[in-house]
This record gives C-alpha cells, structure tokens and sequence, in this order.
C-alpha cells in the first residue's frame, strides 16, 4: 500500500492498526472498498481501516477504524463514549465505528481490535489469544 493516500495523510494510524491486526493469528490484509481490511484466515474480515479522502462512498468524515463488536458492546460503547465511537455506515448493527484522530489511545484501540478478532476467528484459534 506504499505510496497511497493513506500512507502519506494517517500513516502512523494506518501502521498502529495494521501492527495491532497483523500479529493476531491466522490475519491477513486486504482491501474492501478501496480500504485496508483485515480478515481471519483469509475470509472473514473484523476490522476495516477507513480514510474519508480515500474512501467517500463510506460516508466517513474522519479517519476512523471499523470493527466486529461483542454483542451489546456497540451500544454500550456509543453510549459512554459517543465523541469516541460511532455507528458506521455499513457492517450491520455488529460493527463499532472508533475515530483515530487525534492521536488514539493504542491500548483502546488494541482492545477493539481483539474483541472484532474474538468474533470472527474460530474458538481454536481464539485459544491461542488466551495462552
């Protein structure tokens, strides 16, 4: 993805996202939407990267992570902290919206990223977060 929009306006947001994703089990990267997503084995994406130049269609303001949810955590999260996290405009009542700038919080944005990983990843290997 050298090169692209998102490397040049939110590359530290891009790269903490991607370091966090990639070092789960069994992750790998791709794009959806013209978006750097991440997916279990290959299939099941649980968390997307989105940069509002990059990707309009998304209905996206500011750069913001797009991940799977335990259930009733959407609620919960934009109820506590609705200038943090949002509902985004596609994935379903199962996806939390986090906005990354300014500056994220890495240990929440940690957290998010393995609870999404939590819901998408087979209990096998989600057995092996727990090691």
């Amino acid at each position: 993805m050298g090169g692209s929009r998102n490397d040049r306006d939110h590359g530290r947001e891009l790269a903490g996202v991607r370091e966090r994703c990639l070092a789960l089990p069994e992750v790998t990267e791709g794009l959806t939407h013209g978006a750097p997503t991440w997916f279990v084995r290959g299939r099941r994406s649980f968390a997307k990267f989105v940069e509002p130049a990059e990707h309009p269609r998304l209905g996206q303001p500011r750069v913001a992570l797009w991940a799977a949810a335990p259930p009733g955590a959407r609620q919960e999260l934009l109820a506590a902290e609705p200038d943090r996290f949002f509902a985004p405009a596609f994935g379903g009542s199962g996806w939390v919206g986090m906005w990354l700038d300014p500056g994220p919080d890495w240990d929440e944005v940690t957290e998010v990223i393995t609870d999404a990983y939590r819901q998408v990843a087979p209990k096998r290997l989600v057995a092996r977060l727990d090691r």
